[in-house]
């Protein structure tokens, strides 16, 4: 059989797919121990011990100046403005998508503009945004907002565009209204879209939020990350990126079997 006709099982996907990080794991472990058996004090690649007492610390010891377990609050923190930046993009992006995707006329007047918004590098913005807002949480929510929200709703806008005309006529001849036909017709496919949307939005979101809590921000994964890199601290660091990988990986997979879940026929799973 031809490797493109196999499909395979899900357990069978779950072992294949850990072993190129089992041996990703096992070429720096290889690598680590043979720098340490160089150089005892090397910092570079941190052995497993040394993360564990480093993360220990940092997970389970207060902080004598704030006196809160740090790691837990960073998480925190960073969740906070990443579930609102990503919340309110995705709220722009199903009502502007819509009326762009639903309306020609709108779309034709706004969609440049959309689409220029959607190619300027949004860390470019990060000055501006510090400077008309200042340094606290609402620059660092705007710049997610504005690195996804206009790429959301170009792909929405796109989608809802491409429904089937026939349904725009059906839906018309039964006297549906623009209003109706948005809601009605073009809503309930476009929210299938919308979770893809904000799974691929993911990354990007991360990106933004770590390089805004690195340039100003006293709590969060980006901010520690930063802040130890001075000290060549990568017993600290190497777990805090794994741990964002984990936490976004866990993000995808929510939505995902949200998506599978509240709409089956969007994957082939029914009517």
């Amino acid at each position: 059989m031809r490797w493109v006709n196999r499909h395979m099982r899900r357990n069978d996907r779950i072992v294949l797919g850990s072993v190129p990080v089992a041996l990703l794991a096992l070429v720096y472990l290889i690598a680590a121990v043979r720098r340490h058996a160089a150089d005892p004090t090397d910092k570079i690649l941190p052995l497993p011990d040394a993360m564990v007492r480093a993360m220990t610390a940092l997970v389970t010891q207060p902080d004598p100046l704030s006196g809160q377990l740090l790691f837990w609050g960073d998480t925190l923190a960073s969740l906070q403005r990443l579930g609102l930046g990503l919340g309110i993009a995705t709220a722009a992006a199903l009502l502007v998508g819509l009326v762009l995707g639903v309306l020609p006329p709108v779309r034709a007047t706004f969609g440049p503009l959309v689409t220029g918004i959607a190619v300027i590098p949004p860390i470019a913005l990060l000055p501006m945004l510090f400077i008309a807002l200042g340094l606290g949480e609402t620059a660092k929510v705007a710049l997610i907002v504005i690195g996804i929200a206009p790429v959301m709703v170009r792909d929405i806008a796109a989608h809802v565009a491409a429904l089937p005309r026939e349904q725009i006529i059906k839906a018309q001849t039964l006297g549906a209204s623009s209003w109706q036909i948005m809601i009605r017709v073009a809503l309930p496919q476009a929210m299938p879209r919308l979770l893809q949307a904000m799974c691929l939005a993911l990354g990007p979101a991360w990106v933004f939020l770590i390089s805004a809590e690195a340039i100003a921000s006293d709590i969060g994964l980006g901010y520690r990350i930063f802040l130890v890199r001075r000290y060549l601290a990568m017993d600290v660091i190497i777990p805090y990126v794994a741990w964002i990988a984990l936490l976004a990986i866990a993000m995808d997979a929510a939505f995902v079997f949200l998506s599978k879940r509240l709409f089956p026929w969007a994957h082939g799973g029914g009517h």
